[in-house]
């Protein structure tokens, strides 16, 4: 009896403890799930719904409740406000009133914490799709170093600024205390130095960290000049697309990706960077392993001529001289947030003759919310771009992309071994980055 008590006591504890275990288990898997499920941030539109786009599973809206606070009285519900409230299981969800901040708790059986999110919501935005093509001038800070070039002294190969340091990719801030602003400018005060037999002292910026380094010029042979063994590049230029303007307050917004050095390692920072208009004199077809590209000429007297304030992950910004319009959406249209982007149809605008804006159809065929600069894949379904271009080509990037009307973001990137596939950057965040979806200022806004 007393073996059969010990035995029934053990199977018991036994049993506890796998139930307890296996509890635990699936909240931990439940936990997981949601974090997967759910971002931890996301903006939504005054007079959505607090939890606009997420398909919350049916099993989970059984047991989960929603604690909802607000900055501010944000919520309504039957046309009455509140600030903070417990959404139960199976009841109606509040809208948000106005711009602010909402912090939301997931809760299993109402006591078991199971996500945290922000939510961000904002006054609707309306912008006009760009699509027009531009020359993009940005100038570094200082020179950038693209590469090394001999010395002939006596016979022999020699690279004075490697052997002091400097490698490609770094900047040349200074030289002798002046800012340094040209490549033909450094060139000539190396020369300088050399005739009268100065050293150069040099201010240069390598990744984060800034020094300064010494170096002999050296006599070039073949040039009859004094020179330090490199080549630099004062500027980046390149032709790209507008992807949207805001009348209100100028700002516009290009490209959909960062500009980096030649290398795609060093960021360029803007200086007295600044868009032109470019009129597209040609086309080089994109084939697999070979990207394509636009053929551009800048224009000499511009319609467009803006500033580059920001070179950011998300694209250039600025602001424009001018105001922009665009052919074939005269009015402002509005901008889809992440959660309203969904798999589909969807259009392109772009320039492939001189500055004919046209409109070309894809798909977008997959949403990447979490993956920022690449918030979509696209896949370009027209018949007439697939023939002219192969697909998505060098120049198109920053092309806006509309979907029922809406703008939700820029082409960005092409699959090289695909042409007509790419990645898209979600207008989302490039409104973000120009300050249109900013809380605070909306609050001053709405107050």
């Amino acid at each position: 009896m007393g073996r059969s008590r010990k035995i029934s006591s053990r199977f018991r504890s036994t049993t506890a403890f796998i139930l307890v275990f296996v509890f635990f288990m699936c909240l931990m898997t439940a936990n997981s799930y949601w974090h997967n499920f759910l971002p931890a941030r996301q903006y939504i539109k005054t007079g959505d719904n607090v939890v606009a786009g997420m398909e919350l599973p049916k099993m989970m809206r059984k047991n989960i409740s929603l604690h909802i606070h607000s900055s501010s009285s944000l919520l309504s519900i039957g046309g009455n406000n509140y600030q903070d409230l417990i959404i139960k299981p199976g009841s109606s969800m509040p809208v948000a009133a106005k711009p602010g901040k909402l912090d939301l708790h997931f809760k299993l059986f109402g006591l078991i914490p199971i996500h945290h999110m922000l939510v961000d919501v904002v006054a609707p935005v309306k912008v006009i799709p760009g699509g027009q093509s531009i020359g993009v001038l940005l100038h570094s800070e200082g020179v950038m170093v693209v590469g090394e070039a001999a010395i002939d002294q006596d016979g022999k190969k020699v690279f004075p600024a490697r052997d002091a340091g400097i490698s490609v990719g770094d900047l040349i801030l200074q030289l002798n205390g002046k800012e340094v602003t040209s490549e033909n400018q450094l060139q000539k005060l190396i020369d300088k130095c050399g005739r009268q037999g100065k050293d150069v002292n040099l201010l240069v910026k390598h990744g984060n960290e800034v020094k300064r380094l010494k170096i002999n010029p050296i006599l070039c042979n073949e040039t009859g000049r004094y020179r330090v063994g490199l080549f630099v590049k004062d500027s980046a230029a390149g032709v790209g697309t507008i992807t949207f303007y805001d009348p209100g307050s100028h700002v516009y917004g290009a490209l959909g990706h960062i500009i980096t050095d030649y290398s795609g390692k060093s960021i360029i920072n803007p200086r007295d960077g600044k868009i032109v208009e470019a009129t597209i004199k040609g086309l080089h077809p994109g084939k697999k392993g070979e990207p394509g590209e636009k053929l551009g000429v800048f224009k000499g007297k511009s319609d467009i001529i803006g500033d580059i304030s920001k070179n950011t992950k998300y694209g250039i910004f600025g602001e424009l001289e001018k105001e922009l319009k665009n052919p074939i959406y005269g009015k402002p249209v509005a901008v889809a947030l992440s959660y309203q982007v969904k798999r589909g149809p969807a259009q392109i605008l772009t320039v492939l003759e001189d500055n004919n804006i046209q409109s070309f159809n894809i798909e977008i065929v997959q949403v990447l919310p979490g993956k920022q600069s690449k918030g979509m894949v696209l896949q370009v379904t027209d018949p007439e771009l697939i023939k002219r271009t192969g697909g998505i080509i060098q120049g198109m990037s920053g092309s806006p992309i509309l979907q029922d009307g809406k703008l939700v973001g820029a082409v960005t990137h092409v699959f090289i071994n695909d042409p007509t596939r790419g990645y898209g950057v979600l207008a989302e965040n490039m409104l973000k980055e120009a300050n249109l979806i900013n809380i605070e200022q909306l609050q001053k806004k709405a107050g």
